[in-house]
């Protein structure tokens, strides 16, 4: 049986296919379209999932999306009457794309799959599921456990912006939910407006610079106070009630009350192009903190009502790291998995196998990992005569994956920039050893180099380390796996430098001065997100640590995707020769070829 999963209009448009309750094929629409976090419908994405699988659009029994549209539409409707007439301009706005869009989804997916090739709409049924079942799903069918609770946090879905439930066998059960408009998701989300960053994407970049944030300091302390006793209220089971009147969302295309934000913290919306300070940082850092407190109550309240000794995460803040990382420490449930795609665009995969297991009710195969390069492989057919510019770099050509590794880790030890593309582009919004720009991270400046001159971002923006799984132990504060880079963990003490704490130092100063043995994938709370490489959930990249690990003597490498700032992470081979021509990426590894940059081009 196949199921074809889809998610759209919201933000990360994917699509996903499922054969016997596997995902075999997963695509997001902006890796080809080219649109950071593009919206539209993925019809570049099925494309490209069809094509992988080898299958027709006749062959799929039932196709599935990752929502209910009806229901999110009775949300708006009744959230306007209630407000009304206040939002009646947001309203002339959203209501004309629902109708052309939203509204009339099933016949819009028809049309849309219909322009790829003819299939008789009667034999290929669509089916809806909830947002948070399709969170939920794409976690716990995804995941090693017959049996656990499941957290789900976002912004919204249709009402639920946050979610309790329990999995068990091929079954999905919602206990409790929070409902819009008090959300996590969306309250961190508002911070990440307030601070400069892009919502939806920029979330990342904010819990990034919460480590600059200096605790002790009297306005990161004042922060948090105003943010807990005017912004929102906690509950112990860990439920939060926001203060509306400081929310535009309700009414409104905007996030927030601009004027009544600065007015309560003193401190003016920063422009995205401005510079950061420090009250930036411990703004950043009170928000984080308290978005930590949040996660780890409503876990302890999964764990009491479900006795469950597994939890699977999903939805937007499941990528928060860091607070995954302290969910880890807190040793609330014995095991942790998140799915590598914990957002929107997991919702395909999640959609895809809630109508197998939960619609069809077909049974569950529970796997060891979850397989996330799910994307495209390409052919070496013409490669060097497609690629290749005489006048940028030579070419050279190697029989072996072996020989490839050894040469790779060669230029690691020599302290170069390697653009790394090898076999089926990775699921989600990590770049897990596939499509990689990786380097030795115990290089002081190498964070310096890849921020600024290569991927063309915020100095500030931390690097993760890719560890071989059984070495991580010997490095961080961890005996876990982390194969999605999905966890933060300390680096240990005995790797760290001390450091003399100085109350006025700038955010520069601070990223510069000397902190560990690995200065550029340690953060400056002595944190790194890990991401951990075995034999089994990536062989090759596996191999190529072995291999640093013989040439450096740490089995460690900076990983980060391999795009620049605005754009997607590379596809295709012609989009990484077109990385490798236009930044300072020393060398470039595709397959069997590896393209070194002319000392005059570097």
């Amino acid at each position: 049986m196949i199921t074809l999963g889809i998610s759209a209009y919201f933000h990360d448009s994917s699509a996903a296919i499922c054969k016997d309750g596997i995902i075999i094929a997963a695509v997001q629409e902006e890796r080809l379209s080219r649109i950071k976090n593009d919206a539209s419908f993925p019809i570049q994405a099925i494309k490209c999932c069809l094509k992988k699988c080898n299958i027709k659009i006749s062959d799929i029994d039932a196709i599935v999306f990752y929502d209910k549209p009806m229901l999110k539409f009775e949300r708006i409707l009744e959230t306007y009457y209630h407000v009304a007439p206040k939002g009646f301009l947001s309203f002339l706005k959203s209501i004309p794309i629902w109708f052309d869009q939203k509204l009339f989804i099933k016949q819009n997916i028809y049309k849309s799959l219909l322009e790829i090739e003819y299939f008789d709409k009667k034999n290929t049924p669509i089916l809806f599921t909830e947002h948070h079942l399709s969170h939920a799903a794409s976690s716990f069918f995804t995941s090693p456990f017959e049996k656990s609770a499941i957290l789900t946090v976002d912004g919204v879905g249709e009402w639920a912006t946050a979610s309790l439930g329990i999995g068990d066998g091929n079954q999905i059960s919602f206990l409790k939910e929070l409902h819009f408009p008090d959300s996590v998701g969306l309250l961190y989300s508002s911070f990440t407006y307030f601070l400069g960053f892009k919502v939806n994407s920029g979330e990342y970049k904010m819990m990034g610079l919460a480590p600059f944030g200096d605790p002790e300091m009297a306005e990161t302390i004042h922060f948090e106070n105003l943010i807990r006793t005017e912004i929102l209220n906690i509950h112990e089971n860990g439920s939060i009630k926001l203060n509306q009147s400081y929310f535009k969302y309700l009414t409104s295309l905007k996030m927030i009350h601009i004027k009544r934000w600065e007015k309560l913290f003193q401190l003016k919306l920063r422009n995205a192009d401005s510079d950061i300070n420090q009250s930036h940082c411990n703004l950043a850092f009170a928000i984080q903190k308290i978005t930590e407190e949040i996660v780890l109550k409503m876990a302890q309240h999964l764990a009491e009502i479900t006795q469950c000794e597994n939890i699977c995460l999903a939805g937007g803040v499941a990528l928060n790291c860091v607070s995954n990382g302290k969910l880890q420490k807190a040793q609330i449930f014995k095991s942790i998995y998140i799915q590598a795609a914990a957002g929107d665009a997991g919702g395909a995969i999640g959609a895809a196998l809630a109508g197998y297991h939960i619609f069809f009710n077909k049974p569950r195969k529970t796997l060891p990992f979850f397989n996330p390069y799910l994307g495209p492989s390409f052919s070496q057919n013409n490669l060097i005569e497609n690629l290749n510019d005489s006048n940028l770099s030579s070419i050279e050509v190697y029989d072996n994956k072996t020989l490839i590794c050894k040469k790779t880790a060669q230029f690691i030890q020599e302290g170069k920039v390697v653009a790394w593309f090898q076999g089926e582009m990775e699921f989600g919004p990590r770049a897990l050893g596939n499509r990689s720009i990786i380097a030795n991270p115990s290089f002081p400046n190498m964070q310096n180099i890849i921020n600024l001159k290569i991927k063309k971002r915020e100095a500030f923006r931390p690097f993760a380390p890719a560890v071989l799984e059984e070495d991580a132990a010997n490095y961080f504060n961890m005996h876990f796996s982390s194969p999605y880079m999905l966890m933060v963990s300390d680096i240990k003490e005995t790797l760290r430098i001390n450091i003399k704490k100085e109350k006025e130092i700038s955010i520069i100063d601070k990223l510069n001065t000397p902190r560990s043995e690995f200065q550029s994938i340690t953060h400056v709370d002595f944190s790194a997100r890990v991401q951990t490489v075995s034999q089994e959930n990536n062989p090759l990249f596996y191999e190529l640590l072995n291999h640093v690990k013989l040439q450096t003597g740490h089995g460690m490498l900076i990983n980060t995707s391999m795009n620049v700032r605005g754009e997607p992470m590379v596809c295709s081979p012609e989009e990484a020769y077109q990385f490798f021509k236009k930044t300072k990426v020393d060398v470039l590894v595709i397959e069997n070829y590896i393209f070194i940059k002319h000392e005059k081009s570097a």
